[in-house]
């Protein structure tokens, strides 16, 4: 089955254009089924881009899912039209009273500062208390996913003397792992961030589980036991040329930044960078989803603590 998004989305021509199946509104109401809700709070600063390299992956699926896209309500965005966002995503306040199957918090550049520095913590701290009530299934990335580590585990983030930055080899911890069915022993992830979590840190946390991890550049993935939530510390979501842009910005603006580790055929950025990625990432959209639709409720309102 395909995804469902609007119409005139810009991931939609894409998508079609990749070949990934995009259900219209008319043909969703002719089956007699129920669709996975997804929400997707995006605090990327190019939104357009961000909610594009997720409805890829999610649109993968063969299950059929409404792909519904939010917005923290406080916070201005300076990269994306306010027409974009007033025609295709709604605020947290305007979705707070619906249920959904998963939810997706994503990454954000705002990785320097402490996380009670940043201006929509509040309101994002709330976010994270309703996926408590009001999700079966939250998944979160880079960014969101170490908010998410301390918010519900008090697992601190560290900056590092360089950042952290190419595609580096990350080793499979948990081959019985739902999530990493179908996962090769090792296998390659994008990485860009100037801060970590630490493999301590998440061993003395009895709640979590560490999936993936680099010898390099730390974990990469973790689960909770109990409380159906990932931590994808990473970027695997990434498309081929996101770390291209990123140093093509630096270099541009004068910074010293360091080629990106393992990106560039031979170390040479005149080249076309290889996707090393791409199929662990859909196989791990996909097993994600396959875990939600095999444990979620047929009855949505009844999402939440028993």
């Amino acid at each position: 089955m395909p995804i469902k998004i609007p119409d005139q989305l810009p991931a939609h021509e894409i998508l079609v254009r990749e070949g990934i199946s995009v259900m219209d509104e008319r043909t969703a109401l002719r089956q007699d089924i129920r669709p996975l809700q997804i929400g997707l709070l995006n605090l990327m600063p190019n939104k357009i881009r961000t909610e594009t390299q997720f409805a890829r992956l999610i649109g993968a699926s063969p299950l059929q899912v409404e792909l519904t896209l939010v917005r923290i309500g406080g916070h201005k965005a300076k990269n994306t039209s306010e027409d974009h966002l007033i025609s295709f995503y709604r605020t947290w306040e305007e979705v707070r009273h619906r249920k959904f199957d998963g939810f997706i918090v994503t990454g954000a550049p705002i990785e320097l500062l402490a996380f009670e520095e940043v201006t929509y913590w509040k309101e994002l701290e709330q976010i994270l208390d309703w996926t408590k009530t009001n999700v079966h299934s939250s998944f979160f990335i880079c960014w969101g996913a170490m908010a998410a580590a301390w918010h519900f585990h008090r697992i601190p983030k560290y900056t590092l003397d360089r950042k952290a930055f190419g595609v580096f080899r990350h080793s499979n911890n948990a081959p019985t792992s739902p999530y990493l069915a179908g996962f090769s022993d090792d296998f390659a992830i994008p990485v860009s961030r100037w801060t970590e979590v630490r493999t301590a840190d998440i061993a003395a946390t009895s709640d979590l589980d560490l999936l993936m991890e680099s010898d390099v550049t730390g974990p990469g993935l973790a689960a909770e036991r109990t409380g159906n939530r990932l931590y994808m510390f990473n970027h695997i979501e990434y498309d081929s040329t996101s770390l291209k842009e990123e140093y093509d910005r630096d270099v541009a603006a004068g910074s010293h930044i360091a080629i990106p580790h393992g990106y560039y055929p031979e170390d040479d950025p005149g080249r076309p960078p290889l996707n090393r990625w791409r199929s662990h990432a859909h196989l791990l959209f996909g097993n994600w989803i396959n875990q939600v639709y095999q444990t979620t409720s047929f009855e949505l309102e009844r999402i939440g603590p028993a």
